[in-house]
């Protein structure tokens, strides 16, 4: 039996994974066979109970971004050879009234973080030799502009740009780096537009699907990146958005 999409003997660390979107990516690395760091700047402990619940090998560690060089200590001899970077933060406000705190608090989770942790990851793996998988979380707005979110805005585009300049430094070193673009996901981060009717309402009319996206809908997604089903993708932006980039 064809074992492409398994991840058994891989080691894998998520980032903001005691929640939404991160915590389901660590869930379906786990029950694909992956033994799964949920790293977040909160306890991880229920992530880690529901990957024990089904089966699978899972640890925690505290990691806050907002120190966007906090995980550069973290891969040296750990043996990790996946990295999903999903850990982000969102601030929204009208662009004349947008202030540098909600700008940099921003830039340095979603971007800065997103390149020093990939780096240190990428440099342990070529010290050692070794092939691994990087998946960031990028999002539609990596692509368009959005409302009264221009540092996150500002952030997904650089999130894009970033996988594919390392795509290309490490595809030939056995390295794949690609992202996921969630489209309008149930999560925390769009508590506040699934609370406003008029909003919900349009973006509804907007995504083919007819439906906002589950968090798991980006995890098989993000488990198929990592798999070695995807070892001849890098550089690529996966849209996961229900079809709203197609409208």
């Amino acid at each position: 039996m064809s074992r492409r999409f398994s991840l058994e003997g891989r080691r894998a660390l998520v980032t903001g994974a005691n929640t939404g979107i991160g915590q389901a990516i660590a869930l379906a690395l786990a029950e694909e066979g992956a033994q799964v760091t949920a790293a977040g700047r909160r306890s991880c402990d229920e992530t880690v109970e529901r990957i024990a619940a089904a089966g699978g090998q899972g640890d925690q560690i505290r990691l806050d971004l907002a120190d966007p060089m906090a995980a550069t200590g973290l891969f040296a001899g750990a043996g990790y050879d996946l990295l999903v970077n999903n850990a982000g933060i969102i601030r929204r406000a009208d662009s004349v009234d947008f202030t540098e705190a909600d700008w940099d608090d921003v830039i340095d989770v979603n971007l800065k973080a997103v390149f020093f942790t990939a780096q240190a990851f990428g440099r342990e793996l070529i010290a050692r030799g070794a092939s691994g998988k990087v998946v960031n979380v990028a999002s539609l707005l990596s692509f368009q502009g959005g409302i009264r979110v221009p540092s996150y805005t500002a952030s997904k585009h650089g999130v894009a740009g970033l996988t594919k300049v390392l795509a290309n430094e490490w595809a030939g070193k056995g390295i794949t780096v690609n992202a996921i673009a969630p489209g309008y996901i149930a999560t925390n981060n769009t508590e506040a537009l699934r609370a406003d009717p008029e909003r919900s309402k349009a973006i509804l009319e907007r995504i083919p699907a007819g439906r906002w996206g589950d968090p798991a809908d980006i995890a098989g997604a993000t488990a198929f990146l990592c798999s070695p089903a995807a070892d001849y993708v890098t550089g690529a932006v996966l849209n996961v958005d229900g079809g709203w980039l197609a409208r």
